[in-house]
C-alpha cells in the first residue's frame, strides 16, 4: 500500500504544500495544464529550487499580473499570513494595496461555482470543494456571518484558489492509497491581521485543527496557515503520534519565503506499509462508533446519517432493533478514521438524542478503488473502479448521473447506464 506522509515538524502553508508535493513527483507541467482548466486569468506558477539549512527544496511561487511580488503564506515581513478570507463588507483595503481585477472570482459562492464546472479530475474537484468549505466555514464562525458571505480579498482569492486546488491536484496525479500525518507544529508568538494583533495560531487555524495532534512553541513564529491546516483536515486518513514501520520510497520538501534558525520546511514523503506485503488489498485501522436509539424520527434520523457523513464518516448505517420492553429502536453503526473521532463524536451528541455510545477498534480491509469520469453526447458521468491489485474487476456509473440521464430522456436505469458506457445508443 502506498502511504504519502506529511510531516508538518515545522508547520505547513499552501505554498508549501505545492513545493513538497511537486517535489516528491507531482509532475509541475500536468499540474499547470490541469490549472488551466480553471477559468481564471492572470497569475503564473513557477517553482524554484533553493537550498535550506543544506537541504535541496522546492519553492512555489503564484505571481499575479499587476502585483510587484508573490503575496507570501510565510514571508518574515509579511505577518498577515493567512488573512486571504475575510467577511463580507470588512473593509481590508489596508492589507493590500492593489486595484487590478483576477476576475472576481472572491467569494466562496463565486470560488465553488469556479470548481465545480472546471475540467479538473473529479477526485480533485471534490477535493479541493472540500477543503475550501472548511476554510470557508472556519471564517465564517470567526467573523459571526453566515457561510454565503464569506469573501477572499481580491488578490488572495488568485492565490489560495492556485493553492488549493494545486494541492488538490498534486494528490490525484500522486494517487496515495493512504494519506498520514505527524503532529502539527502550529508556531508560537502573535500574527498581525485586520483586527489587529493576534496570538498564534490564528482563530480560523484554531477552528481547522480542532481534534487533531498540535503542539506549539517549536517556532516563535506562524508556521500553519489556515490553508495548510484545511488541507490536512480534509485529506489525513491517519495522524501518527508514535513509532511508526514503514519502507521509505522518496521524499520532498517544501519551503516558503521565510528563513529561520530551525529547519522550516514541509517534508512529505512516500511510504509503503511494512506490513503490506504485496497483498492486493489494504487494511486500516478504524473506529465504530454504535447507539441504540429508539426516540427519533425517520426524518430526524436522516438528517443525522447526512451530518455524521459531513463530519467525515467512512460510513453509515441503521439496523433495527428490539429495545427493553419490546420497545423498536434503530441501532446507529458509524465508521470512521481515529482523526475524524472528536468532530464524529461531536456530531453523533448533538444531532441524535443518545446520551452515549459505544466505540470499538476495527480492522477494516479493503480493495483499491479509483474514481473517473466518461463524457459523451450524454455529457459527463463518474465512474467508480475497483481494483484487486492492479486487476480492474468491475466498474459502476454513479446512481445520480445514470438517474439524471433517464429522466431527461424517459428511459430505463439500465438503458441509461447503456449510453453512458457506449454499449448502446438508445
Amino acid at each position: 500500500m502506498k502511504i504519502l506522509h506529511f510531516d508538518c515538524h515545522a508547520g505547513i502553508s499552501g505554498d508549501m504544500s505545492l513545493g513538497a508535493l511537486v517535489d516528491l513527483g507531482a509532475d509541475p507541467d500536468e499540474l499547470r495544464r490541469e490549472l488551466e482548466k480553471l477559468d481564471v486569468d492572470g497569475w503564473k506558477l513557477d517553482f524554484v529550487r533553493e537550498q535550506r539549512n543544506g537541504i535541496s527544496c522546492i519553492h512555489a511561487v503564484v505571481e499575479l499580473e499587476g502585483t510587484t511580488d508573490h503575496i507570501a503564506h510565510d514571508d518574515e515581513n509579511n505577518d498577515e499570513v493567512h488573512y486571504h478570507f475575510h467577511a463580507h463588507g470588512h473593509s481590508h483595503d489596508h492589507l493590500h494595496n492593489h486595484t487590478h481585477d483576477h476576475g472576481g472570482h472572491n467569494s466562496w459562492k463565486e470560488i465553488r461555482a469556479l470548481i465545480e464546472k472546471s475540467g479538473i479530475s473529479v477526485n480533485a474537484k471534490k477535493r479541493a470543494l472540500d477543503i475550501f468549505s472548511r476554510i470557508a466555514a472556519a471564517e465564517a464562525r470567526v467573523h459571526g456571518v453566515p457561510l454565503e458571505d464569506v469573501t477572499f480579498h481580491e488578490v488572495g482569492a488568485v492565490d489560495s484558489i492556485i493553492d488549493v486546488v494545486g494541492a488538490a491536484i498534486c494528490l490525484d496525479l500522486l494517487k496515495p492509497d493512504r494519506i498520514t500525518c505527524s503532529e502539527i507544529e502550529l508556531g508560537g508568538g502573535t500574527v498581525k491581521c485586520a483586527h489587529g494583533i493576534l496570538p498564534v495560531p490564528a482563530p480560523a487555524t484554531t477552528i481547522l485543527v480542532k481534534g487533531l495532534p498540535v503542539r506549539t512553541g517549536g517556532f516563535n513564529k506562524e508556521m500553519t496557515t489556515p490553508t495548510g491546516a484545511a488541507i490536512l483536515a480534509s485529506c489525513v486518513d491517519e495522524f501518527i503520534t508514535g513509532p511508526a514501520s514503514f519502507r521509505e520510497i522518496k521524499t520532498g520538501y517544501g519551503i516558503g519565503t521565510r528563513k529561520m534558525e530551525g529547519f522550516n520546511a514541509l517534508r512529505v514523503s512516500l511510504r509503503e506499509s511494512a506490513d503490506s506485503n504485496g497483498k492486493p488489498w489494504k487494511t486500516e485501522d478504524l473506529i465504530l462508533l454504535e447507539a441504540n436509539i429508539d426516540d427519533m424520527t425517520g426524518e430526524a434520523l436522516g438528517f443525522l446519517m447526512e451530518r455524521l457523513f459531513d463530519a467525515g464518516a467512512l460510513d453509515v448505517t441503521f439496523s433495527p432493533i428490539t429495545m427493553k420492553k419490546s420497545r423498536p429502536g434503530t441501532l446507529v453503526s458509524v465508521l470512521g478514521s481515529p482523526a475524524k473521532l472528536d468532530a464524529l463524536r461531536e456530531s453523533f451528541f448533538r444531532n441524535s438524542t443518545t446520551i452515549g455510545f459505544r466505540e470499538t477498534k476495527v480492522n477494516r480491509v479493503s480493495l483499491k478503488r479509483e474514481e473517473g469520469s466518461l463524457t459523451g453526447s450524454f455529457g459527463s458521468a463518474r465512474e467508480k473502479t475497483v481494483f484487486y491489485g492492479d486487476k480492474k474487476l468491475r466498474s459502476k456509473i454513479e446512481f445520480e448521473d445514470r438517474a439524471k440521464l433517464a429522466r431527461e430522456r424517459g428511459i430505463s436505469l439500465d438503458e441509461a447506464e447503456g449510453i453512458i458506457k457506449g454499449t448502446n445508443s438508445y
